[in-house]
């Protein structure tokens, strides 16, 4: 009996795998037609990821920071299916591909698809427009992420081929950490010097970066950049610079694509550890509040602001088990320190009454989960980015505001 119970595991196991594979070939079903000739479409397009930044996520941040974020300002909410190709649960890698390229493809993947062929990015697509174009990153510039905007190679682990592969395209920005990829390599090359003989400014300094500068890389530290809580603050800087330099870059007309991470609210999950992911999405918090900020002076501007996955099964509640009740406060905080990573969390309600209260939250995992993530959209042709969907559709989405463009 237990045999033929496995069997039939077996069975439907592969039969999920292929599923998950075919079904993502297909395409969303094209919206019905409604005035889009005469609708206006966004010059500038930001797609905002925080990495690893689910609904759980959120709410922590949310109710550690008087009950608001800036995501409230969006006008337009919908829901993405994060599955990769080959596995339910997706990584970074294949799930920014999917968002850069618009194909499904399998964990570890650059921009290329499930048989390993290169696949064109948005930003390289943006590029053949004549669109200004950037990326800034809170991690490594050749990290998972902003890789898979720039990049192609069969596995997100090859930092040094992906770093080679940023020569191949004329990005005017790029802000992040990741220097030691471009510079002390295992193969001798020193693509500091082939970036500066491309025409590049290249720097690790901020005040260093002035209107005369026609396109720069700015890298904040020669691998990861450190933890917010560890003095790294440079995301509203880059934010605001990135947005100044690229509105200027785009003088005639033809707009700019630019992609912000968010990148360490993931590191925070991985490590299950509430703070971490706190002093992360509320600086990416701040990002947004800029980036909207820019949307709403431009008219001109598409937001799109999202994660590739959620990152470790947070649950937030007080803690159910039964003997939590009969223990003593001394041990309650022993207990909490085992079971619970707990936040004293201050929360506005209704503007008037103010409430501490006790955070709980729990961890089901260290790594990433296939719940579904939210997408939070702003500017023009944002409510065309609500209702429950693949996340290849945001590509799509991207993809049908510039082809109606044309």
């Amino acid at each position: 009996m237990n045999k033929l119970f496995l069997l039939l595991f077996i069975l439907l196991s592969c039969n999920a795998s292929q599923h998950i594979a075919t079904s993502t070939a297909k395409t969303l079903p094209k919206k019905a037609d409604k005035d889009e000739k005469d609708a206006p479409k966004p010059k500038n397009i930001i797609l905002m990821i925080g990495d690893g930044m689910g609904l759980s996520q959120i709410t922590t941040a949310m109710y550690m920071n008087k009950n608001y974020l800036h995501l409230e300002r969006c006008t337009t909410v919908g829901l993405l299916k994060t599955h990769a190709a080959d596995n339910i649960i997706t990584d970074s890698a294949a799930g920014a591909t999917a968002y850069s390229c618009g194909k499904k493809t399998y964990n570890g993947a650059i921009g290329v698809d499930i048989d390993g062929k290169p696949l064109k990015t948005l930003l390289e697509e943006a590029e053949e427009r004549g669109m200004a174009t950037g990326l800034v990153a809170t991690s490594t510039i050749t990290h998972a992420t902003p890789a898979s905007f720039i990049a192609h190679q069969p596995s997100r682990n090859m930092h040094e081929e992906i770093a080679k592969d940023f020569l191949q395209t004329d990005v005017d920005l790029v802000i992040g950490g990741g220097r030691k990829h471009f510079e002390k390599r295992k193969d001798g090359l020193n693509l500091l010097d082939s970036l500066k003989e491309n025409g590049y400014f290249v720097t690790g300094n901020f005040n260093k970066i002035n209107k005369n500068i026609e396109k720069f890389y700015l890298f904040t530290a020669p691998e990861h950049p450190a933890k917010k809580s560890e003095g790294r603050n440079y995301l509203p800087q880059a934010t605001a610079l990135a947005l100044d330099f690229l509105s200027r870059k785009s003088t005639d007309d033809k707009g700019f694509f630019l992609m912000i991470e968010g990148s360490q609210i993931d590191w925070g999950g991985h490590a299950n550890d509430t703070q971490y992911i706190l002093d992360e999405l509320l600086d990416f918090n701040q990002s947004i509040g800029q980036v909207l900020d820019f949307a709403e002076k431009s008219g001109e501007t598409l937001v799109v602001i999202t994660a590739d996955h959620e990152t470790g099964g947070l649950s937030l509640g007080p803690p159910s088990h039964k003997e939590y009740k009969t223990k003593s406060d001394k041990e309650r905080i022993a207990y909490n320190k085992r079971y619970y990573d707990a936040l004293t969390m201050t929360a506005d309600f209704n503007n008037d009454t103010m409430r501490n209260d006790t955070l709980y939250g729990m961890f089901s995992t260290g790594y990433h989960t296939a719940v579904m993530v939210p997408v939070f959209s702003f500017g023009v042709g944002s409510e065309e980015f609500g209702g429950m969907y693949e996340n290849v559709g945001v590509w799509e989405r991207v993809k049908e505001a510039w082809e109606h463009e044309d």
